[in-house]
């Protein structure tokens, strides 16, 4: 295994740090700046906005440059973001830093997740990309968590400064580790990038990424209060059982990597269907203990499992210009992840109970498994009215 995938998905961790663990701080920064608990939620919603500033704007603005340098400059942004951060008397200034450690976030994954297929085989790529998303999944794991205790113990600065001092880390392994690789994209123009638009199969796989993760997401969002109303946890017990999800997470990006590299297709197809199955599942037992404990670890793990497919397939049906494709999936997984925030708090505010979000979740996935079924359908198609054309699975 190459060691720059070792810094790369530090990177990842960092990155995935500082999106994730400020939820856990929220009373602690609303307090601080004196501003209501929905101000200091901004802070959560405006990074995920700006990620997909980030994914679109910084990496249509870098397609011409070497990817190493690019990724250099994209994490002394994100560590001059946190750093801010971590220093702001004001609440406008602290916005301004995550807005700014925000918008490295896309194109980090997009590009990262293009140097790292470049520094495999072809038939190991979608493993590659796994281990740099394994930072991802670790910062869940064991990121927030700690991330939350070190903030409630010494501040909620101090965390910023910890996630700064991990970008400081991630720079210097990604200068050491990560080699200078002569791109397939070189002499590729922005116009040729945003040709790979013209694909459907782009399109699809960009659709999929919304609905899976926004599958996910819309189940997950709110799911404290599914376990401590309508399970019956108590509220103390919740962070470990998010820490399983974690472990979910973690587990199925590890099983999808590996499974994508034999064939992207049919392992979206095999973890969005099982997705859907945990879902239906989930809703029908969200009162026993038990079943929602399994329902957890099955959810992270089916769920997550799906990314390295997804970031390979929209870079293969990319071509050769699959550097702003890549960054655009990154904003996809944000979009889902909004979208299904969003959708299921319309169950909750509806009345429907704190089960509506894992059925709405569902249904965005049985949507999401309708689009991937399509896009295989037509993949199978093109394939076979053009056999040299080299399909996804």
């Amino acid at each position: 295994m190459p060691l720059g995938l070792i810094a790369l998905a530090i990177g990842a961790f960092g990155i995935g740090l500082t999106e994730f663990v400020i939820m856990g701080l929220l009373p602690d920064v609303a307090a601080d700046f004196a501003v209501s608990e929905a101000a200091a939620g901004w802070l959560i919603s405006g990074y995920a906005l700006s990620v997909v500033v980030g994914a679109l704007g910084l990496t249509a603005a870098t397609i011409r440059l070497p990817r190493k340098p690019v990724l250099v400059g994209l994490l002394v942004l994100f560590i001059v973001g946190n750093s801010l951060t971590a220093i702001a008397s004001t609440y406008e200034v602290a916005m301004l830093g995550r807005v700014i450690a925000a918008l490295c976030h896309g194109a980090f994954f997009g590009i990262g997740s293009v140097v790292a297929a470049d520094m495999v085989p072809a038939n190991k790529q979608a493993g590659a990309i796994a281990i740099m998303f394994t930072g991802l999944t670790a910062a869940n794991v064991l990121g927030v968590p700690f991330g939350t205790l070190l903030g409630q113990h010494s501040g909620w600065r101090s965390t910023f400064w910890a996630i700064s001092g991990i970008g400081v880390l991630a720079l210097v392994g990604i200068l050491a580790l990560v080699p200078a690789i002569r791109h397939v994209a070189e002499g590729i123009s922005l116009r040729q990038e945003i040709g790979a638009f013209t694909s459907l199969q782009v399109w699809l796989s960009l659709g999929v990424t919304i609905l899976g993760y926004g599958g996910m997401f819309g189940a997950f969002t709110y799911i404290a209060y599914t376990l401590t109303e309508i399970t019956g946890f108590n509220a103390t017990t919740v962070p470990w059982l998010l820490m399983l999800f974690g472990v979910g997470l973690f587990a199925g990006n590890w099983i999808g990597g590996r499974m994508a590299d034999k064939s992207i297709d049919r392992t979206l197809l095999f973890f969005i269907s099982a997705l859907l199955v945990v879902l239906v599942l989930f809703g029908f037992f969200a009162g026993n203990q038990v079943a929602t404990v399994l329902a957890l670890l099955f959810m992270g793990g089916f769920g997550f499992g799906t990314v390295p497919g997804l970031q390979s397939r929209i870079m293969q049906y990319a071509g050769n210009a699959p550097t702003l494709a890549s960054g655009a999936n990154i904003g996809a997984f944000n979009v889902g992840n909004a979208l299904g925030a969003w959708a299921g708090g319309l169950g909750i505010a509806a009345g429907l109970g704190y089960t509506s979000p894992i059925w709405i979740g569902a249904l965005i996935t049985l949507v999401a498994l309708l689009v991937i079924v399509l896009a295989m359908i037509l993949a199978k198609k093109a394939s076979v009215a053009s056999p040299q054309l080299v399909a996804a699975g």
